[in-house]
């Protein structure tokens, strides 16, 4: 018997609590891989009305795949699924993009751009090809996070190229306003600048194309949510109260318009003093988990508040590449795997 076919048989002993079926047969276990080195990876799909007893699920799940003989490692992700219901809403697919995923976040300072970006950068290097739409209007940061000054050119007048840097293709507002300009536009007219930056850029083929969002629950927020087919929403807070506060407000908006939630990132986690390397929880570690925990989401994870990443950001290098081998870029590289293996177990 091979090691996929056991760790199926194994997994067939669990069961989900809602149907009562195993989780195989349940459809709970999805994007079952194994290497030629023996790691066995998979997702589990939970419904979100017990993603408690699902974190529990993921437990067992853990130890009785890795009693397994020829198993050297087990990586298990659990994503909250709301299922069951009819989307209310049309929503389109942009031809040749597989995913699209949002990164949002209920208020500003989060460190919700830094994170969009790096998160993209770090699934480039997994020979993914990713697109980065900045899909904040009013206050677009891509030329700044990602170096770039140039104005795209359209071929036709028609269709816009992106601009293209670290291997990703970009579109911003801020590619077409000088820095500094304030978008002083309606309703209205940010909802068409988000329809021409999804629909008129050529995107080509892509495996996901992240799109970084203003900061609460606007215009932008419900035009995406309810015009395009995203695979899912990740939300980033940092610990202290009332960001989490605003994280839930921006986690519920995605679940009414019927948007998968990929998970949450607690971002300035720590702080990591760059000289001694001392760890101090300035804004009490912990208060995303805990909160993911009461949302039944996923927690993705716990990015530091470190002056490198700071700096990568203004120089316009993100860390992913300027500091490759650093515990901040390795941080990201984690959010990026644990992100694929949740998209390709929807692809599966």
């Amino acid at each position: 018997m091979s090691i996929k076919s056991h760790v199926i048989d194994v997994l067939k002993t669990l069961f989900d609590p809602l149907s009562h079926q195993d989780i195989v047969t349940a459809g709970i276990l999805q994007g079952l891989q194994v290497t030629e080195l023996g790691v066995v990876s998979f997702v589990l799909e939970i419904n979100t009305q017990y993603m408690n007893e699902g974190i529990k699920l993921k437990e067992k799940a853990e130890a009785l795949v890795g009693k397994i003989p020829g198993v050297k490692g087990v990586q298990v992700v659990i994503t909250a699924q709301r299922k069951g219901g009819a989307s209310r809403f049309v929503k389109k697919e942009i031809p040749g993009v597989q995913h699209i995923i949002v990164v949002g976040s209920g208020k500003g300072g989060v460190g919700k751009s830094t994170t969009a970006v790096n998160l993209a950068c770090a699934l480039q290097k997994m020979d993914l090809k990713i697109g980065l739409l900045d899909g904040d209007i009013y206050g677009p940061s891509l030329p700044r996070l990602l170096g770039l000054n140039k104005e795209p050119t359209s071929d036709d007048g028609k269709i816009i190229n992106p601009l293209e840097t670290y291997g990703l293709k970009c579109m911003s507002m801020g590619f077409m306003i000088a820095e500094g300009t304030p978008a002083i536009w309606r309703g209205p007219m940010v909802q068409s600048a988000v329809q021409q930056m999804l629909h008129q850029v050529k995107w080509g083929e892509l495996d996901v194309l992240v799109i970084d969002l203003p900061p609460g629950t606007g215009d932008i927020q419900l035009t995406l949510a309810q015009t395009v087919k995203l695979s899912g929403a990740i939300i980033v807070s940092t610990p202290q109260d009332l960001a989490l506060i605003d994280a839930r407000k921006a986690l519920e908006m995605f679940v009414k318009m019927d948007v998968p939630i990929l998970g949450l990132v607690e971002n300035m986690s720590f702080f990591l003093c760059p000289h001694c390397e001392g760890r101090s929880e300035i804004f009490e570690h912990g208060g995303v988990h805990r909160q993911a925990l009461s949302l039944n989401v996923p927690l993705l994870a716990e990015i530091p508040l470190h002056m490198s990443i700071r700096e990568t950001s203004e120089r316009g290098t993100p860390i992913v590449y300027a500091a490759p081998t650093s515990e901040e870029a390795l941080l990201y590289g984690q959010l990026a795997q644990q992100v694929s293996s949740i998209l390709r177990s929807k692809s599966v």
